[in-house]
């Protein structure tokens, strides 16, 4: 086109529009300018290699004990969020505890910190760094009886992730275990308990008959050693025990009994152990041979008892235990 042969007006009209339009799209520019930039620096805040240190807990996770490995204890869930800064757990327990922890690289201290919460009022607050590929963090549990110091280890094990967790009541001279937990991918699981929901009767009862008696043996040796997290563990929440004298005892009371320490066992050992099935219920009869101090005072006698299981899609639990009167002393 050519300009000379146009009216100066019209020039002068055009030559302005272009002028905005320009004005219009360097504003825009600059407008998106600081987003990409806060985006790129939000990407950039969590890349550095330490931030991806906790990446291999990252899953949907069954949780098992390690020395159970058919008892469910919890599903747990670790997701990246924040930009891939923080790492969250939900974590669903199967005797009724659920809890979250926020886990984050704080770069300013060169540490890992976590703080974990549950649905009963706890508080635990631990920090640590990757040591030879695996995640220690430690603190103090102030919930605990006094305050006691806690340790605990994640490493990638057997295609999961591996959490093992000690306690100590002396200012770290000694340690004992707390729990040892292995996370496995869910869609494992989710098939395992679908065939057991499903599929209960063509499971062969004699299985379910040796899984119920090692859970009733590893019960007994929990009470034995006043292993309180055991017993919490394989107890379910509305769990009731009436005795031979007609006194009823919930979980709270035989856990708190176990945390306590007063009854202490010289022999807590059942005989004559026989497991009946029916579906999803089984019934543990045996009889038991009680002896130790409670608070100082002897105790020595011999029960009849029956334990219920129920199936339930984290595994067996025991719901339900009834004891005879103490039978008379034989030589």
């Amino acid at each position: 086109m050519d300009v000379s042969k146009m009216n100066p007006i019209a020039v002068s009209l055009k030559v302005a529009m272009i002028c905005i339009v320009a004005l219009f799209v360097r504003i825009e520019g600059l407008a998106n300018l600081p987003i990409s930039l806060a985006n790129s620096s939000k990407t950039a805040s969590c890349a550095a290699p330490e931030n991806r240190q906790f990446d291999f807990w990252v899953g949907d996770w069954d949780s098992f004990y390690v020395d159970s490995p058919a008892i469910q204890v919890a599903r747990t869930r670790v997701d990246l969020i924040l930009d891939g800064c923080v790492l969250q757990e939900d974590y669903e327990g199967a005797n009724g505890l659920r809890g979250q922890s926020f886990t984050v690289y704080d770069a300013s201290r060169n540490v890992w910190h976590q703080s974990w919460v549950t649905n009963r009022g706890q508080l635990l607050v631990i920090e640590g760094k990757l040591k030879l590929g695996e995640m220690l963090l430690s603190g103090v549990d102030h919930a605990a009886n006094g305050e006691s110091l806690v340790r605990g280890t994640w490493k990638p094990a057997d295609g999961g992730v591996r959490e093992t967790a000690v306690t100590s009541t002396d200012g770290g001279k000694t340690w004992n275990p707390w729990f040892d937990l292995l996370f496995r991918p869910h869609t494992e699981l989710a098939k395992s308990n679908a065939a057991v929901a499903g599929n209960a009767r063509n499971i062969p009862i004699h299985d379910d008959q040796k899984i119920v008696a090692e859970l009733d043996t590893q019960y007994q040796a929990a009470v034995k050693k006043n292993d309180a997290a055991t017993m919490d563990r394989l107890l379910a929440d509305d769990f009731v025990l009436v005795t031979g004298f007609g006194k009823a005892y919930t979980k709270a009371d035989l856990v708190n009994d176990a945390r306590g320490g007063h009854v202490v066992y010289e022999h807590q050992e059942d005989t004559a152990q026989t497991v009946r099935v029916w579906g999803n219920t089984a019934v543990v009869t045996a009889k038991l041979w009680e002896k130790g101090t409670d608070n100082g005072k002897s105790f020595d006698y011999t029960v009849w008892f029956s334990d219920t299981y129920v199936r339930t899609l984290a595994g067996w639990r025991y719901v339900f235990g009834q004891s005879s009167l103490p039978l008379p002393h034989t030589p």
